[in-house]
Parts: C-alpha cells; sequence; structure tokens
C-alpha cells in the first residue's frame, strides 16, 4: 500500500447508472488504495426522494453535505439538512436521502469494508407527512 493517495471524486465514474435514476455515486476507496476509509461522492438530483434506503452490519458511516439540502431519513426520524451539517450513523440505522430544490451532493466516509459485503438494501419508508 502506498504511503498517501489522492483522487478527484468528481472523476471517477458514475457507479450507479442506471440502477437509481437521479442519483450519481462516485467511490474512492479503491482508488485510494484504502484498507480501512471508504470515502464516497453522491449527487441527487432537485427534489429526488430515493425510494431505497440501507444499513450496515458493520460499518459506521458519516455524512457531510458539501451542497445544496434535503432531508436523511433514519429508521423512521427525519432531519434537515444544509451545506456543511455532518450526520454520523451507526451502522444498524437505516438511512436514506432526500434532495431539496437545488438538489443535494454528499461525500459519505465509512469504515473498513467486511471482505464479503456490508450493505443492506431495502425499500424507504418515509413517512406520509413528508
Amino acid at each position: 500500500m502506498p504511503r498517501f493517495s489522492t483522487v478527484n471524486l468528481l472523476e471517477v465514474e458514475d457507479s450507479v447508472g442506471d440502477r437509481a435514476p437521479g442519483i450519481e455515486g462516485r467511490f474512492g476507496r479503491k482508488h485510494l488504495d484504502s484498507r480501512d476509509l471508504g470515502v464516497s461522492h453522491f449527487r441527487y438530483a432537485p427534489n429526488l426522494r430515493s425510494p431505497m434506503a440501507h444499513s450496515h452490519r458493520k460499518q459506521e458511516e458519516a455524512y457531510v453535505v458539501v451542497a445544496g439540502s434535503g432531508k436523511v431519513l433514519l429508521d423512521e426520524e427525519v432531519l434537515e439538512l444544509s451545506p456543511w451539517d455532518v450526520v454520523r450513523v451507526a451502522p444498524e440505522v437505516v438511512r436514506a436521502f432526500e434532495a431539496g430544490p437545488d438538489g443535494l451532493d454528499i461525500i459519505a466516509v465509512g469504515g473498513p469494508k467486511p471482505a464479503d459485503g456490508d450493505g443492506v438494501m431495502g425499500a424507504a419508508a418515509w413517512p406520509e407527512a413528508q
């Protein structure tokens, strides 16, 4: 492993593609040759509410809002997000995002990834009043 590495996340290929229209996901872990850190960029189109959610078996994550605004669904709780907000999420918490009128750009930072994967996908259960 090199002593250091650098990558521009906006130059990393979009790994989401057609699987989730309106969402871009650029995963930096392999480009950084990182053993312990995952750093990713997600961009949500304006007013897009993700119908999908996820949790993890082991990884704790933190999300940093770098542009736009929106909401995050954490189990049954919804929080408003503004630029430079940081949200730490325990592995077992189910999370999903909704972009505001200017879209939502977030940086996700996670810990070591188990060899057999760690993400658990599911449907986002947004409260009806939202």
